[in-house]
């Protein structure tokens, strides 16, 4: 069964997104979504060197409202600081400390913090304990470093590692 279903949460969520980045739930695009959301983790199996472990489902849930919100927040700011002008900007490069140890839980960091406007992950170190982040406006490196362990990484430590 694992092999013709490898990642059964997969399967369901590829689908969800195939449906929503199509806008539509004519029944040839459910199909579809159903045949990618099996396809897809079927055919890069090979690809998953372990088996990916959830263990607080419901973390997970509170992570992604937590994630959606920071995004709506973080474009709204960077809309503020794009209309009041380079003057406005205050860029800064944070190095935050890492206390996750699982691969897949650090590149969600990595690109959780990517994928909230403001904010980009510049490096990894080679021993991946410290994650370089650029902020476009950071008056406060302390804060921010602060904000990204309990808002994203600490949910992160608990959906991932045990």
């Amino acid at each position: 069964m694992k092999r013709w279903l490898p990642h059964p949460l997969l399967t369901p969520t590829l689908t969800v997104v195939w449906l929503l980045l199509n806008n539509t739930l004519a029944p040839g695009h459910i199909v579809l979504g159903i045949m990618l959301g099996w396809a897809i983790p079927r055919f890069t199996l090979a690809f998953w060197p372990n088996q990916v472990r959830i263990y607080r489902p419901i973390s997970l849930l509170r992570f992604a409202g937590v994630f959606l919100f920071d995004v709506l927040v973080a474009n709204v700011a960077v809309a503020r600081l794009v209309l009041a002008g380079p003057k406005a900007l205050n860029p800064l490069f944070v190095h935050v400390p890492l206390d996750l140890t699982n691969d897949l839980a650090l590149s969600l960091l990595a690109n959780t913090i990517c994928l909230t406007p403001g904010t980009v992950s510049a490096h990894l170190s080679a021993d991946q304990r410290v994650l370089l982040v650029h902020a476009l406006d950071c008056t406060d490196p302390d804060e921010l470093v602060r904000s990204i362990k309990l808002r994203f990484e600490k949910p992160l430590r608990e959906i991932f590692e045990c």
